[in-house]
């Protein structure tokens, strides 16, 4: 019994044609925008972001002097492939790996 009713409030909804093409795009169109506007608040901020922090690691060179994002300032002594070797005090070096600088400082910043 409720099967059948439930059949017949569909059926008029079926009979017309699956709907007119426009309403289906007017449907749509909120899911478009929102992502539109997702992409062009969040998405593409993030990838230009991403691409500087990129250029400036390929860019350190050694004596540079950088802050990692652990906070951990000094001058760059040796560069390897994926990691730098950085003194934080006279004879005391640490080994990081690239993409953990966060920021290229000044020069004369670390004393």
């Amino acid at each position: 019994m409720f099967i059948s009713s439930a059949f017949a409030q569909t059926a008029p909804a079926a009979a017309t044609g699956g709907g007119d093409i426009m309403s289906s795009l007017t449907g749509m169109l909120p899911l478009v925008l929102m992502f539109v506007v997702l992409y062009f608040v969040m998405i593409r901020p993030q990838m230009k972001r991403q691409k500087e922090h990129r250029a400036m690691i390929d860019a350190i060179a050694k004596g540079d002097e950088v802050a990692t994002a652990g906070g951990i300032i000094g001058k760059v002594t040796r560069l390897s492939e994926g990691f730098l070797h950085i003194e934080i005090a006279s004879g005391v070096e640490v080994q990081v790996q690239r993409s953990a600088v966060a920021q290229v400082l000044p020069k004369g910043t670390v004393k």
